[in-house]
C-alpha cells in the first residue's frame, strides 16, 4: 500500500556511527522530501493542508527553532510557551464570544479537542448519578465522538440525519434524550457534507434538560467567526445559549502548522473535568490539563505566531476567499448533469454524489488527474474542502472543468464497474458483510503503515 521508489529501502537499525549535519539533510531531500507525488502545495491535496508558501514556512521553521527545547510540563522552565497558551485561549474565546468564565486548552488536534470535551461530560455525568453516560449527537458527527465513546465507556447513540438537508433531524433528536444523556453535540459543518447542524435548537434543548452541549467547529472555527454577513451561517457560538464547549483547529483554517487545536469552555467549571491530577505518587504531585504529559512549546509557539500573524483582518480575508469559491464551486457543481450536491453547505465543504453512475469511479478519475479526494459514505460521495491553497492556487475553475469532462465521460456508460482504485474498494466492501470487510481493510491499512520488510 506504501510503494517506495526503485533503489529506496527501509532503515531498520541504527547507525553504528552518527550521520554528519550536510549528509543527513541530503538523505532526508533525496530519500523523504523527494518521494512525495501529490501537489499538496498548489491546493490540490483537499482537506490535509491549509498553509504553506516560500514565507509562511521560512517564519514557522523559524519560530520553532526559537523554541524547540521548550516542554510545557515545566512552565517555570519555559514560561514563554505558556503565556503564548494562555493568550491562544483567550483569543479564541473571544473569538467565540465568550463570557468572563469562558476558558480552554490548546491540544495537539481535533480528536484529541473532542475527546477532552467528552471526558469532562462523562465525569460530569457520573457526579449526577448517572452509570452508563451517553453521547448523543448526529449521525454525520465526527468519528472522534466514537472514539471517545470506546476510550472513556460511553454510549453513542446517533440521531438520524434529515434526507434532503442533511442536518441532523432535531425533532429525533429530542426524543432520544433520557437521563443518561451526558451530552449533546453538534457540528458546524460536518466533515462528511459540510452541513452545520441546529445550533441554536440543539443548544436550548441542552439548557432545558441542563445537558453540556459541545459544537464541532474543527473545521470552520476560524471561519465562521470571520464569514461576511452575506454567507448567512447562523451562530454557532458561545453567544447562543445553552452552548458549553467548542472545537476548533488552529492548524486547518487557523493556518498553523499541524499538530494544534483549540477546546474551549463556557465556564471553567466544564474544564475542570478533562484535567488528570496525582497528588499521591511517588515521583510528586503531577498534573496534567490534556492528555499528553510533555508538550512542545515549539508547536504552541507555532500556533500562536500563526494567529498573530494573520490578525483579524487576516482571518477575515481568508474566510471570505474560502466561502466565495466554495460557492462558486457549488453552483458549477449543480449545472452538472449527473451530479448531485448533498444539502446546502454554508461552509467551505462540498460534498456531492450521483444517482446516475458510481461516484467513486469519478474520484479515481479525478485522482489520476491529480486531484486528492476524500471518498464518504451514506451516502457514496465525494468530498471537497476548499482550503485557502486551493484558492490561492485558482484552482476552482480547473477543478469544474475536470469534473464536467469526466462526468460526461461516465454518463455515456453510467452502470460501468470499476475493476480497481478506490471505486472498487468501496464496491467489494459494500456487497459483502460490509462492516467487517471495511474494518479488516483499516487494519491492514494500518498495519502497512509501520510495514519495514521488503517483499519476498
Amino acid at each position: 500500500m506504501f510503494p517506495l521508489k526503485n533503489g529506496h529501502q527501509y532503515r531498520t537499525e541504527l547507525p553504528e556511527e552518527g550521520i554528519a549535519s550536510d549528509k543527513l539533510l541530503d538523505i532526508l531531500e533525496k530519500e523523504y522530501k523527494n518521494i512525495e507525488t501529490v501537489d499538496w502545495e498548489n491546493g490540490r491535496c483537499f482537506g490535509a493542508v491549509y498553509a504553506g508558501g516560500e514565507e509562511t514556512t521560512k517564519l514557522m521553521s523559524e519560530v520553532f527553532g526559537m523554541f524547540v527545547g521548550a516542554n510545557l510540563l515545566q512552565p517555570d522552565v519555559f514560561p514563554g510557551p505558556r503565556k503564548m497558551e494562555a493568550e491562544i485561549v483567550a483569543m479564541v474565546t473571544n473569538m467565540f464570544r465568550g463570557g468572563k468564565d469562558s476558558c480552554g486548552v490548546v491540544t495537539s488536534g481535533g480528536s484529541e479537542s473532542i475527546m477532552l470535551a467528552c471526558k469532562s461530560y462523562r465525569d460530569m455525568a457520573y457526579k449526577r448519578g448517572v452509570t452508563e453516560p451517553e453521547i448523543l449527537m448526529p449521525e454525520s458527527g465526527h468519528a472522534a465522538f466514537v472514539k471517545a465513546g470506546e476510550y472513556f465507556r460511553m454510549k453513542i447513540v446517533k440521531a438520524p440525519l434529515d434526507k434532503k438537508t442533511f442536518k441532523v433531524d432535531f425533532e429525533k433528536m429530542k426524543s432520544m434524550v433520557n437521563d443518561n444523556t451526558a451530552m449533546l453535540v453538534g457540528s458546524a459543518p460536518s466533515f462528511p457534507h459540510g452541513i452545520c447542524d441546529p445550533i441554536e435548537d440543539i443548544g436550548r434543548l441542552g439548557k432545558e434538560h441542563n445537558i453540556p452541549v459541545h459544537v464541532d467547529q474543527c473545521m470552520g472555527g476560524f471561519v465562521t467567526p470571520f464569514a461576511s454577513k452575506e454567507f448567512n451561517i447562523p451562530p454557532c457560538d458561545f453567544s447562543v445559549d445553552g452552548v458549553t464547549s467548542i472545537s476548533a483547529d488552529t492548524h486547518k483554517y487557523g493556518r498553523a502548522p499541524k499538530g494544534s487545536s483549540t477546546l474551549t469552555f463556557s465556564h471553567h467549571k466544564y474544564r475542570e473535568g478533562h484535567y488528570f491530577l496525582r497528588t499521591d505518587w511517588s515521583g510528586g504531585i503531577y498534573a496534567s490539563p490534556t492528555m499528553a504529559g510533555t508538550r512542545s512549546g515549539a508547536i504552541m509557539a507555532t500556533s500562536w505566531a500563526s494567529m498573530m500573524r494573520n490578525g483579524l483582518s487576516g482571518y477575515r480575508e481568508t474566510a471570505n476567499k474560502v466561502l466565495e469559491c466554495r460557492q462558486c464551486v457549488e453552483n458549477g457543481l449543480r449545472d452538472i448533469e449527473g451530479i448531485t450536491v448533498f444539502g446546502e453547505p454554508l461552509v467551505s465543504i462540498i460534498s456531492f454524489g450521483s444517482d446516475a453512475f458510481d461516484i467513486y469511479r469519478l474520484g479515481d478519475q479525478l485522482t489520476a488527474k491529480g486531484w486528492h479526494m476524500f471518498m464518504i459514505q451514506t451516502p457514496p460521495g465525494l468530498n471537497l474542502v476548499v482550503t485557502p491553497l486551493f484558492v490561492e492556487g485558482n484552482n476552482g475553475e480547473e477543478f469544474l472543468r475536470d469534473v464536467t469532462e469526466e462526468t460526461a465521460k461516465l454518463m455515456k456508460d453510467p452502470k460501468g464497474k470499476s475493476e480497481a482504485g478506490l471505486a472498487a474498494i468501496y464496491g467489494v466492501a459494500a456487497k459483502m458483510s460490509g462492516k467487517k470487510v471495511a474494518s479488516e481493510f483499516a487494519t491492514e491499512y494500518l498495519d502497512a503503515y509501520y510495514h519495514t520488510k521488503p517483499k519476498e
